[in-house]
């Protein structure tokens, strides 16, 4: 969370010295990756506390309400950049590639230090996945402001900054979606993806003693703890 603030800040500044959209838009998802893992903390510590007698799955489910947050707050960034790159490409600005450049390989080894230091818990929840692609998003997104800065700097073709800025989008976007589509199935109580529950009903019923099978449900509380 230090390291993404502090590029975070130096993105800013260069992006407005720079006059450079894909660098600002770098620094917006920098932004979102500082909440994402603000809040990605905060519901892990809230998931942590024991359940009570009017909570009985405990807080778990905070971790999910997290991932949805930051699913939604990823789309909003999208269709910002979206925004700011179609003015962009009205009238194009004047950007300084050379320093766009500078600021965006920070950003890049930045990106790459928080990616090792957040990979090994990739697996207990579907919160820090979320954290992780905000991360993996922006380290992409660091590249292709890379690329449009050297870009900018041989030829003086400006419009690769708002080219740039809309992959970057896309980027945030598809990621968005994919958050927004797990957390949901979640707080829907769908069936797991990877529990089919013909196969669950057809191994009850093979129980000694079982008569039938009826109302069956089964369904995620959070990130690897599913009910029946």
């Amino acid at each position: 969370l230090g390291v993404i603030i502090f590029i975070m800040t130096a993105e800013i500044a260069g992006g407005i010295l720079s006059n450079s959209l894909a660098l600002l838009g770098d620094a917006a998802h920098m932004f979102v990756d500082a909440l994402a893992l603000s809040l990605s903390l905060f519901a892990l510590n809230l998931a942590r506390r024991p359940a009570t007698a009017t909570r009985t799955y405990g807080f778990h489910r905070a971790e999910i309400m997290a991932a949805l947050t930051n699913g939604v707050i990823l789309a909003l960034v999208a269709a910002f950049i979206f925004y700011e790159a179609y003015q962009r490409f009205r009238e194009p600005p004047e950007v300084r590639g050379g320093l766009m450049l500078v600021i965006a390989v920070l950003g890049l080894v930045a990106n790459l230090a928080a990616i090792l230091l957040i990979r090994r818990s990739l697996h207990v929840s579907l919160n820090i996945r979320a954290a992780f692609f905000h991360i993996m998003g922006d380290t992409i997104s660091s590249v292709g402001v890379i690329a449009a800065g050297i870009i900018i700097t041989l030829t003086g073709w400006t419009y690769a900054d708002p080219i740039i800025a809309i992959v970057i989008g896309v980027i945030i976007l598809t990621g968005a979606v994919q958050l927004l589509r797990e957390s949901s199935d979640i707080l829907l109580e769908a069936v797991p993806k990877h529990i089919e529950m013909d196969r669950v009903v057809r191994m009850l019923n093979n129980v000694e003693g079982v008569e039938g099978i009826h109302d069956l449900h089964i369904w995620t509380i959070t990130s690897g703890i599913f009910a029946l």
